[in-house]
């Protein structure tokens, strides 16, 4: 009887571990896919996103206006993030980070930014 047990909880388990491992690697797929401004402002809070466009300037605490062809968005980059490296308005770059959706005191869509790539 106990091992019986131990077998289905360890079944149950590798179950519950293998489709863990199946979504993650859909939100993997899906980082790798580029995802336009106008469609980051109507995705899902924490949804993953792969922006390419331009930072085209400082709002000021770690937050930019960044610009693709569809619009704009604010984005925050901590400061580690740049690695030292110079950006303008004419550099391209890619973001990858999540959406992040504040309600209060109105609501906010920023991208908080994971990496940035020159």
């Amino acid at each position: 009887m106990k091992f019986t047990m131990k077998a289905m909880l360890m079944a149950g388990l590798m179950a519950m571990a293998s489709i863990t491992m199946a979504n993650d690697s859909i939100n993997t797929q899906a980082l790798h896919q580029n995802v336009t401004v106008k469609q980051a402002l109507s995705l899902k809070d924490d949804s993953k996103v792969q922006l390419k466009g331009y930072v085209v300037k400082s709002i000021g605490d770690e937050k930019y206006q960044f610009r693709d062809n569809t619009g704009t968005i604010t984005v925050d980059i901590d400061d580690d993030l740049w690695n030292g490296k110079a950006v303008s308005a004419k550099t391209p770059v890619t973001l990858i980070g999540e959406v992040d959706i504040d309600h209060k005191p109105a609501k906010r869509i920023e991208i908080d930014v994971d990496q940035v790539r020159f």
